[in-house]
């Protein structure tokens, strides 16, 4: 299947595309609410703009895909390869990332407010100035991640490792911690 007949389905009220492979697909702009993508291959696709809210890409490969502004509020992207994608100012709020892979990915002024990432695989991820209030991110690697800037107010870093992270200027006012190790290697009780 190419992207042509990918769009067309879709407007004629298809929605269920497991399993797809459209690896490199310029899939900018699209519209595709609802799409369920689930264990699709979409890596190095570019998803700029792209509106997905409430889709399934669970477990979906999107290594090396860019997903700038995109719209992901609601979309469940549970134990999905999104290393070294691009998220920048993507709106994920109330998303279901727990168990991702996020190696490397860049989410610099991204939305996640009310999320959950919680397992997920965040190491060297770069969420400066990131909105991430009340988001769920328990026993998350966040290991030597940029988060400096961020908002992670009411934030559940329970049990997460923030070994090696930048904090600069994170607002964690009223974050759950407990458990946590923190930058310099200790852990918080």
């Amino acid at each position: 299947m190419d992207v042509k007949e990918l769009l067309n389905r879709y407007a004629a009220g298809e929605r269920n595309f497991y399993g797809i492979a459209l690896p490199k697909a310029d899939l900018r702009g699209v519209n595709l609410g609802g799409v369920d993508f689930g264990r699709a291959d979409l890596s190095g696709a570019n998803l700029t703009k792209a509106s997905m809210n409430g889709a399934n890409l669970c477990q979906a490969n999107l290594q090396g895909a860019n997903l700038e502004h995109a719209n992901l509020s609601e979309v469940i992207l549970s134990g999905a390869d999104l290393r070294e994608a691009t998220l920048s100012t993507a709106n994920l709020n109330e998303s279901d990332l727990s168990g991702a892979y996020l190696c490397d990915a860049d989410l610099c002024n991204a939305s996640l407010h009310m999320s959950s990432l919680s397992t997920a695989n965040l190491q060297r991820v770069n969420l400066c100035d990131a909105k991430m209030s009340g988001v769920r991110m328990w026993k998350a690697d966040l290991r030597e991640a940029d988060l400096s800037g961020a908002d992670l107010s009411e934030a559940n870093l329970s049990d997460a490792n923030l070994t090696g992270a930048n904090l600069n200027a994170t607002d964690m006012s009223e974050a759950f911690l407990t458990g946590t190790i923190m930058p310099d290697g200790t852990i918080h009780k």
